[in-house]
């Protein structure tokens, strides 16, 4: 059988209702990683689903305990194929956010899958459930067009924690370097660019959330009397918040911005449109960093958000001068940001500003660091030429995701070239109240994926040898 065999193998796995049902018995299993006491619910995604799914494609498997205490375990599978082949390491995380059932619309259920024209609703639809099984489904449809086999072997990695921070998933890439050697990893998270454009990105923005806290006294004093007088913490810590950035989205302190763009970088997202969704809110003009265009702002530089922010009682106000504020903010970062030294000078300018009342203070023991593989690194061009023959389109090519994503631990601890495909889109609610995956993007997926697996049995020694005649290892 040929590439476009396991390409219509793929479809055809959508076409019969077997992804959806895939699909279907992986949401309805609950794994909310923020909630208390899940670890057996996080457990069972992983013993009583993937483990029997993988298997019968022939992956040896195991459970991995967290490092971290309370916290879900991991899977690590293999199917070895030969010594003299290249091996690809993929990953995906089986937990989810929180899935408040209340806040979906009626007729939805986060741990039921609804068809409603295009759109598959279910909590983990899009972030991740849908995302690695369409990986898997097309990693069958391989083997199946091959007789069994994939010219390549592959490593899976499945962690339960990631909407938590991923929690434990360094400590265990380092312990388990050698089960997860490979020659790159190949993954799917996130969105693309746009509902109808394959998209592959190299590596992703870091995550820094922290918390700017004024608390001046015990109780709130009457704002007749004393306003005036007490210091109103709202006041000062809006106004410490100014200070890092403007009424305009503009970083002002210069340890939070990031270095200048790379040309290359600047190359790769030259044809990239942001917001060109119907679905996605329209882009404030004239917000954040002048002189970038909307890509550049998303995908090549820093930006600094208030996530939330709280003083007195927004839902009942007194008349009084509150005694506390506390605001959580939060730098998405490209590479060259010096991560570690952000409390640091969080603290001194604030201290020069006369802000001395403002505590800092980090609000995750887990910090997304931000990676980036070269444009120019080979393994680039072999997987944007698989997916242009397989989709009959130009993919977008993004230095790195403009969110965030656990990519350091693949590219940094183990060494790694990393290529993600994302088989979401940027309206998917991912995070939110009626999240959905969209069918025919799914298929498309299916197909592009069997495709760039097919190439990879066929070109990947190929890569691996120019990577090396140019001096580049994983």
């Amino acid at each position: 059988m040929s590439r476009r065999d396991a390409i219509a193998l793929a479809h055809q796995h959508y076409d019969d209702g077997g992804f959806l049902a895939v699909l279907r018995r992986a949401v309805s299993l609950p794994t909310e990683s923020q909630a208390p006491d899940q670890g057996p619910h996080l457990a069972a995604y992983l013993t009583e689903f993937v483990v029997p799914l993988v298997s019968r494609l022939g992956f040896e498997t195991r459970l991995v305990d967290n490092p971290k205490p309370g916290q879900g375990p991991f899977l690590i599978a293999t199917r070895h194929e030969g010594d003299d082949l290249p091996t690809m390491l993929t990953y995906g995380h089986g937990d989810t956010v929180r899935n408040y059932p209340e806040q979906w619309r009626s007729g939805l259920h986060p741990l039921e899958v609804v068809v409603e024209g295009e759109r598959w609703y279910g909590r983990g639809t899009a972030d991740n459930k849908g995302q690695h099984l369409i990986n898997l489904g097309a990693l069958d449809a391989v083997m199946r067009a091959r007789g069994g086999t994939l010219g390549f072997n592959v490593t899976l990695l499945i962690e339960m924690g990631e909407e938590a921070g991923s929690p434990g998933l360094r400590e265990v890439c380092r312990a388990e370097a050698s089960a997860l050697k490979s020659d790159l990893l190949i993954a799917s998270d996130g969105p693309r660019i746009e509902a109808a454009r394959p998209t592959m990105f190299l590596g992703s923005r870091g995550g820094y959330t922290f918390e700017l806290v004024v608390d001046l006294r015990e109780g709130g004093h009457h704002s007749g009397n004393w306003g005036g007088l007490l210091r109103n913490p709202g006041t000062v810590l809006a106004s410490a918040i100014a200070s890092l950035v403007d009424g305009q989205g503009r970083i002002l302190l210069d340890a939070l911005r990031p270095p200048p763009i790379p040309e290359g970088v600047r190359a790769a997202l030259a044809d990239i449109t942001v917001g060109g969704d119907p679905n996605a809110p329209a882009i404030d003009e004239g917000w954040g960093e002048p002189g970038l265009t909307p890509a550049e702002r998303v995908f090549a530089w820093n930006t600094l958000e208030v996530l939330a922010f709280k003083c007195g009682d927004p839902d009942g106000p007194q008349n009084a001068v509150p005694p506390s504020a506390k605001a959580t903010l939060q730098l998405r970062f490209v590479v060259g940001t010096d991560w570690e030294g952000i409390l640091p000078a969080l603290r001194r300018h604030l201290d020069a500003k006369g802000f001395p009342m403002v505590e800092v203070r980090a609000t995750r023991t887990e910090v997304f660091r931000a990676t980036r593989l070269p444009v120019e690194d080979p393994w680039v061009a072999f997987a944007l030429a698989s997916i242009a023959e397989s989709t009959g389109k130009r993919p977008a090519l993004l230095p790195n995701l403009g969110g965030s994503l656990p990519n350091d631990a693949f590219s940094e601890i183990l060494g790694l070239p990393t290529l993600w495909v994302p088989h979401s889109y940027p309206a998917c609610s991912q995070h939110a109240p009626d999240e959905h995956l969209l069918g025919p993007q799914t298929r498309e997926a299916l197909g592009l994926m069997a495709g760039l697996f097919w190439d990879l049995g066929e070109s990947g020694p190929a890569v691996l040898a120019a990577r090396r005649a140019a001096g580049q290892t994983s």
